[in-house]
């Protein structure tokens, strides 16, 4: 699906930089208040610097996820998400 994403980098703290499988190119910002029940683990730097794709999808350990087609809704927008 074109909001498969195919490459996710850590680049600043609680900031990623995705590529989505059409090419599209975006950023993902988290706020610290999104950052509560299961997504509060990403405060750790190291915890968030362990991000990685899963079927498509930016992931981290511990089963935490983000939805790609929200992501690229988005990005393809705006040019980043933000998640506050």
């Amino acid at each position: 699906m074109k909001w498969d994403v195919i490459d996710v980098k850590a680049i600043a703290p609680l900031a990623l930089q995705v590529q989505f499988a059409d090419g599209t190119v975006g950023k993902v910002k988290f706020e610290n208040s999104h950052l509560t029940g299961v997504f509060e683990a990403l405060k750790n730097p190291t915890t968030f610097d362990q991000v990685h794709i899963d079927n498509g999808a930016v992931a981290w350990p511990g089963d935490l996820d983000l939805a790609p087609d929200a992501m690229y809704a988005q990005i393809k927008s705006q040019g980043e998400w933000v998640l506050c």
